[in-house]
């Protein structure tokens, strides 16, 4: 049997190592791919696939992409949901003994991308470990170019339902997941029809509590007074961090901190939420423009722009930290001039947090340095300004603030102004800063002065005026001389090239030169690379200070950011209160109102407590606003507990552990639910996990079925929500079917409320307005009519509605007057069934013959007839 040829059998044992790798293996100048790999990789790049002999019986497939390049194609081979596995010659092949010694060097996964060009500026890139254990969770999450690193545990309750709820918010790449929760196939395919994230099974001994528990107190210095007693996100964090570690195969010192939290500390928001109020990208487009994200992101740097995302996906519910947010952002926006200066130098700040987890992870470049420096030289000026300032979370980021001064001097005396993209080709460390440099650079200075005396004195000796001194990397230096001038070429020279024009010689001198020169060049390489290697060291070391810095830098960037928009679009101070409490004037949409003529937008009032005002139905025609009245409330009260102010004439707001929203319809057609079924499964989410903190928004409960099945069911979710017993929280619920209306007064908390229209003519105007009080009717035909529905078909539903309108014994007899009460319960369907009731007796009169009815007939129907309607 054939046997691979040694480096190919190279290949097979790395690659033995890395199955679930697409492997990058180092060839000279490019990156080979081979067999399987080949096949894929030609087949996805739509590179061209070829083959190479082996020493196997047959071709081995092949194909390579060059090393220069390799950066984008390691990012569409991530797109498209692959690992990567790069595979580098570790040792110098000019001393190599037999095959060069390769190794893989790093794996790049969805979730451990650290190239800046694969990735979003304004958004953190989350890789996720969960550690399954029952129906118990642990959770961890990174962000390997931030050094970002969060663990959480869900341990009562829905635990499942609030998994998804911490998935959405961080919304990962990629998933790193112990064998158990790998067996939950169910939950993996719902994971993947909603979020499409990589999912990477890990070994189970990774996610022993043991295990991770040392390994974790092996890296953080406050493991242990982060963590009491046995803690499943223990398992998931120690278990994240040896993937890292297996798959960067550097330091992760830039992962300082174990933030370990508990969900209930922040308000929670499910998947559903987050998406019906559009808080990061809208619905259809999935884009930023339109979302609450693009109102209130106007920060100046990247930092900022993904703390800012961060405090909107996960908004406070403690009174004092929301204050400390809602004060500093007070005085930004009082503070006009100071803000516009602090904003104009955060301009200059680039993206410090993502800079120094390349000095670590070891891809720094020399202009990554210099654009460390230039951030750091705006501190001094920021903090200047910063020192007027006396809201207490302002002065906590003045303290946080340090000038670096050491760092950015050493920068300025050894990195040049201007460098180039590369560390190992020279010309990066500056005149002055190190004496065997400057040695060296003198002596290949003074070289190229002696070519060019060479070659003056070669063309005063030969009388070749156009010989000139060359230079390439096979040949080194050479004396050229064209055809015309051949027959003055002396004796002593040696020829060491023909080409079509010319021919090209070296001579004893020249050679002596070039030893000179190009012995000097490439030591300063070598010198200037170690030198490099030492500045990026004496950088890291001060790792500590500059993140401390940089989240300094992101919180003053978001403070400022809110204050502008609020100065900008008129919005007010919240007072956010642990009562309960919502009271709105002049409330407006933050996105709608941005997106029109901002003075065509309707404010409304809105009144919500526990109290009288628990629960406001809400009716009025389809286009009239009613959805996105009930969204701007929602916004708002998010808004002020994520520290914002908000778009309104005055607000209170009692703070609310948790928002729900119902608003929409869509079908789920991926996991096969209609409609209807995926309204009811939201709804009993909410019913279940909802508490009299929070606040729910629901949409037309009920609209997805038959029109008794869909009132009986709306019925029974408000009274289920306004009785304290079960929930008695604050509610804002919108319907068409009017029947609902008549719980005012009959239950206590409910009050009735509508969206103002104005007909004219057959047309109707939205006047937006909500106001106390019933609809009275859904103007369905006249929205219709606007929507550009044929007149013919308009014409044919007036008829059919005055048709049924006609029929509608229940209009006559009003369906809430007869009431039957069954165990402390209104019985919405007594009067139904008396008006069907009569309806039967009308038949019966109608059937009669009058021309042939004998008194005694007309008796014995008279008394039929008393008797079914006494029944």
């Amino acid at each position: 049997m054939a046997a691979a040829t040694p480096m190919m059998q190279q290949y097979l044992d790395i690659k033995e190592q890395y199955k679930d790798c697409i492997l990058f293996f180092r060839l000279g100048d490019f990156y080979e791919m081979f067999f399987s790999d080949a096949e894929i990789a030609a087949r996805e790049l739509e590179i061209t696939l070829t083959g190479k002999d082996c020493g196997l019986e047959e071709r081995a497939p092949m194909c390579g992409v060059p090393f220069h390049s390799a950066d984008g194609y390691v990012a569409r081979l991530i797109a498209k949901g692959f690992k990567v596995a790069i595979c580098e010659q570790v040792e110098d092949p000019a001393v190599a003994k037999g095959i060069v010694k390769r190794d893989v060097v790093k794996v790049v996964t969805p979730g451990t991308v650290t190239d800046m060009a694969m990735l979003d500026d304004r958004k953190n890139n989350y890789l996720m470990s969960i550690c399954k254990n029952g129906n118990f969770y642990g959770i961890a999450a990174v962000d390997i170019t931030t050094g970002d690193f969060y663990a959480t545990r869900i341990t009562w309750g829905n635990t499942r339902g609030k998994l998804l709820d911490e998935i959405a918010k961080y919304y990962p790449s990629e998933l790193v997941v112990n064998s158990e929760f790998n067996k939950d196939s169910e939950f993996l395919s719902e994971l993947n029809i909603r979020f499409s994230i990589y999912i990477s099974v890990f070994e189970e001994s990774f996610f022993e509590y043991g295990f991770a528990a040392d390994t974790l107190r092996a890296h953080f210095n406050d493991f242990a007074s982060r963590v009491s007693d046995y803690d499943i996100s223990v398992n998931a964090a120690g278990a994240l961090l040896k993937y890292l570690d297996m798959t960067q195969k550097v330091s992760l010192s830039h992962i300082q901190s174990f933030n370990s939290y508990n969900i209930e500390e922040y308000m929670i928001l499910d998947a559903a939420t987050r998406r019906n109020l559009e808080l990061t990208e809208t619905m259809r487009e999935k884009s930023k423009r339109g979302s609450l994200l693009w109102v209130l992101d106007k920060t100046m740097t990247s930092m900022g722009g993904r703390l800012i995302r961060k405090w909107i996906e996960q908004p406070l519910v403690n009174l004092g930290d929301i204050n400390l947010r809602l004060n500093a952002v007070d005085e930004f926006k009082n503070k006009y001039m100071a803000r516009v200066e602090i904003r104009e130098l955060l301009k200059r700040v680039y993206d410090v947090e993502r800079l120094m987890g390349k000095v670590v992870l070891g891809s720094v470049n020399c202009r990554d340095l210099t654009a460390l420096k230039n951030s750091i030289d705006q501190i001094p000026y920021i903090k200047n300004i910063l020192s007027e300032f006396e809201a207490q979370y302002n002065k906590d980021c003045f303290e946080q603030l340090d000038c670096l001064e050491d760092v950015s001097s050493l920068i300025e005396r050894s990195v040049i102004d201007d460098p180039p993209i590369t560390i190992k080709e020279g010309r990066i460390i500056k005149d002055g800063y190190n004496a065997e440099v400057d040695k060296l650079r003198q002596a290949s200075t003074k070289g190229k002065d002696w070519i060019a005396s060479l070659e003056a004195a070669e063309r005063e000796k030969t009388g070749i005026k156009n010989l000139k001194v060359g230079f390439n990397k096979v040949f080194g230096y050479f004396i050229e001389v064209t055809k015309s001038y051949f027959s003055l070429v002396p004796q002593e020279y040696i020829r060491k090239q023909t080409l079509a024009n010319c021919e090209r010689y070296i001579t004893p001198e020249l050679k002596e030169i070039e030893d000179t020169i190009l012995g000097a060049e490439e030591k300063i390489v070598q010198l200037e690379y170690s030198l490099f290697i030492e500045i990026k060291e004496a950088i890291s070391i001060q790792l500590t200070r500059i993140k401390q810095t940089a989240r300094a830098l992101a919180e003053l960037d978001a403070l400022a950011a809110l204050a502008e928009v609020a100065d900008r679009e008129s919005y007010c101070k919240p007072e956010v209160t642990a009562a309960d409490e919502i009271e709105i004037i002049d409330g407006r949409h933050p996105v709608v109102e941005k997106m029109m003529d901002k003075s065509s937008f309707v404010p409304n009032d809105t009144m919500l407590n526990m109290e009288e005002d628990r629960l406001s139905i809400i009716t009025g025609p389809n286009m009239a606003g009613k959805s996105t009245y009930m969204r701007q409330t929602a916004l708002i009260v998010l808004m002020a507990q994520i520290g914002s102010f908000v778009p309104a004439a005055s607000a209170k707001v009692g703070i609310a552990d948790r928002i729900f929203t119902r608003v929409g319809a869509s079908d789920d057609l991926a996991s096969g639910q209609s409609t209807f079924m995926v309204e009811m499964s939201e709804v009993a989410n909410i019913l279940k996990n909802a508490t009299g903190k929070s606040l729910l928004i629901l949409d037309e409960i009920g609209r997805g079925t038959s029109t008794f099945d869909g009132l009986s069911i709306a019925w029974a979710v408000i009274e289920y929500i306004v009785n304290k017993e079960n929930l008695g929280c604050r509610t804002l619920f919108a319907t068409h079917y009017h029947e609902l209306t008549e719980l005012e007064g009959k239950q206590s908390g409910i009050k009735n409320y509508c969206i103002t229209v104005k007909e004219k003519g057959e047309d109707v105007i939205f006047l937006r307005k909500i106001i106390r009080g019933g609809a009275d009717g859904s103007y369905g035909i006249q929205v219709a009519r606007l929507a550009g529905v044929p007149l013919s078909v308009i014409d044919r539903a007036k008829e059919i509605l005055f048709e049924l309108d006609d029929a509608d014994v229940t209009k006559k007899s009003k369906l809430t007057k007869v009431k039957k009460q069954l165990e402390g319960q209104m019985d919405l369907f007594a009067a139904a069934a008396k008006a069907s009731q009569n309806n039967e007796v009308l038949e019966d009169i109608m059937k009669i013959d009058l021309s042939r009815l004998t008194p005694i007939d007309a008796m014995n129907i008279l008394y039929d007839l008393q008797r079914k309607m006494n029944a």
